[in-house]
């Protein structure tokens, strides 16, 4: 997108052309002309140029008339150059910003330019078209002498921008991801059962979503859609909220109170973490996927349950089984059709996407203009692991918005946890050695320096060169045949031999010399 910005620089103001005057004046100090070559361009050439911008330009004077209006400007917006010089800019354009939020009026009150600021027009067809706008304050002599504005027609990138969320979005379900574009194909088939669902995924990754898609896209659409948490709740109050109880079943139940189930009839009832219920709780269940019935606490008749079933967890069901804390026959029963969603480190790609959907979000919500996020905050965004998943990302964004007057979220409006930061890397720790030991590693590294040569291995450490052999005996170092002056030269002082005795250490490290005799 074209910018023009003024900046400081003092422009000339010709009557009628604002734009000309900036542009030829810009045209001279750049060739280093004096003043008469200021005005050498004629009005038709500058005219000319300024028509040759894809973006559309007008000028307007201190009192919002609009001095010059290029060829773009009167494509985008329907309206004849002739029809539009003269008039109030508000009058032309009709934008949704021009009551209360004009940001050329901002402009030039504040003396600060705006850029990229998205908004509607109404053109001359009376249809909304949205449009990028920039504007910058136009000066002589350190007056302000009117206003520039550049806008670029957004309507492709509108179109294209439903399209990807046509493609991309799925019953509020947002993904590209490949993974979930086959469960997208599979959701209506899926929907159109009567048969129990298991969405298996980790926390955050919207097996809710899911499940509420699969409810919209079956016959049972007119129906309730009843969620249970029934991680939430232990089982004495699970037992009642699922299935309700009679009047007098225990103390304080003094009428009928519904369960979840009695609730949902017609409709599907939602079971997530059902990985939580109790072995006790288990069998209640089966029973209803069992027998399509369900008795009330306190209750003797059981009544039908006309509920379809879909029941979520976070927790690897299979292995709970072998393990014996969920029953076996209940898993086989819910297991029916299995959807597994991948956690958002799996599917990167729908980072941009989902972003994007929670800045629409969060600006009707909020009543803020947040535009997106800069090129450094989604680089620190696509690069971040989300052990929370899409409940993370949003709950990110969130904090972004509280933080974020306008315009983009940059780095410095993420959670801290996310700020970019210079990390020094520690090296692992080494296990606590005794004092033996470093002896050991210390004179090991200088033989091996100086080729197992003894003398010059007692010089580098300092020491008489019958000390290093007195170490070399108690702590167990094997020197070897030669040492580093010759390959033929036999050690001085090698090891006492199995002839002369033996030279062992016991588990403490220290040297247990005994003779063959005494062996």
């Amino acid at each position: 997108m074209s910018v023009i910005t003024t900046g400081n620089r003092e422009y000339a103001h010709t009557s009628g052309a604002v734009l000309n005057g900036v542009v030829g004046r810009m045209a001279a100090a750049e060739r280093g002309g004096d003043a008469e070559k200021t005005h050498a361009l004629s009005y038709e050439l500058m005219a000319t140029i300024v028509d040759s911008i894809n973006d559309g330009v007008f000028t307007v004077d201190n009192t919002w008339r609009i001095t010059s209006f290029n060829r773009a400007a009167e494509q985008i917006t329907g309206i004849r150059r002739e029809d539009a010089i003269g008039k109030c800019c508000c009058d032309v354009f009709r934008a949704n910003i021009c009551d209360s939020e004009c940001a050329l009026r901002k402009t030039l009150e504040t003396g600060k330019p705006a850029s990229n600021k998205p908004v509607y027009i109404t053109n001359a067809e009376g249809c909304r078209v949205p449009i990028s706008i920039s504007t910058a304050a136009l000066k002589e002599n350190g007056r302000t002498i009117g206003g520039v504005e550049t806008f670029r027609d957004l309507s492709l990138v509108e179109a294209l921008r439903k399209e990807v969320q046509r493609r991309y979005t799925f019953e509020d379900i947002i993904s590209k991801n490949h993974q979930m574009q086959r469960l997208f194909d599979l959701l209506p088939a899926v929907a159109a059962s009567q048969t129990t669902v298991l969405i298996q995924g980790a926390s955050g990754t919207g097996k809710e979503l899911v499940a509420r898609a699969i409810h919209n896209l079956s016959p049972r659409s007119e129906g309730p859609f009843v969620a249970v948490n029934c991680g939430s709740l232990p089982d004495t109050l699970l037992e009642s909220e699922l299935f309700g109880y009679v009047a007098g079943a225990f103390t304080d139940a003094k009428r009928d109170k519904p369960g979840r189930f009695a609730l949902a009839q017609g409709g599907t009832i939602f079971l997530d973490e059902i990985a939580d219920v109790s072995p006790a709780l288990q069998v209640r269940l089966l029973r209803v996927l069992q027998e399509r019935t369900f008795e009330p606490l306190g209750g003797i008749k059981p009544i039908a349950a006309d509920v379809r079933v879909v029941a979520a967890t976070n927790k690897p069901l299979v292995e709970l089984v072998e393990e014996g804390t969920f029953r076996q026959d209940l898993y086989y029963r819910i297991n029916v059709l299995r959807m597994v969603l991948p956690p958002l480190r799996d599917r990167k790609e729908d980072i941009p996407l989902l972003i994007e959907h929670f800045i629409n979000r969060f600006n009707r919500l909020r009543v803020k203009d947040i535009h997106g996020v800069s090129t450094e905050a989604l680089a620190i965004l696509t690069g971040y692991h989300y052990p929370g998943n899409v409940r993370e990302l949003e709950n990110i964004i969130e904090h972004a918005f509280v933080l974020c007057p306008g315009g983009m979220i940059e780095p410095c409006h993420l959670p801290d946890e996310l700020q970019p930061s210079v990390t020094v890397e520690l090296l692992p720790a080494e296990p606590t050695t005794t004092f033996e030991t470093a002896q050991k590693q210390v004179i090991l590294g200088a033989l091996e320096r100086n080729q197992w040569n003894r003398l010059a291995a007692a010089k580098t450490l300092g020491i008489h060169k019958s000390t290093l052999f007195r170490k070399v005996k108690s702590l167990c170092i094997e020197l070897p045949e030669t040492d580093g002056r010759s390959a033929n030269h036999r050690v001085a002082a090698p090891l006492p031999s199995a002839r002369q005795g033996s030279h062992a250490c016991d588990s403490s490290g220290r040297s247990a010399f005994r003779s063959s005799s005494a062996a």
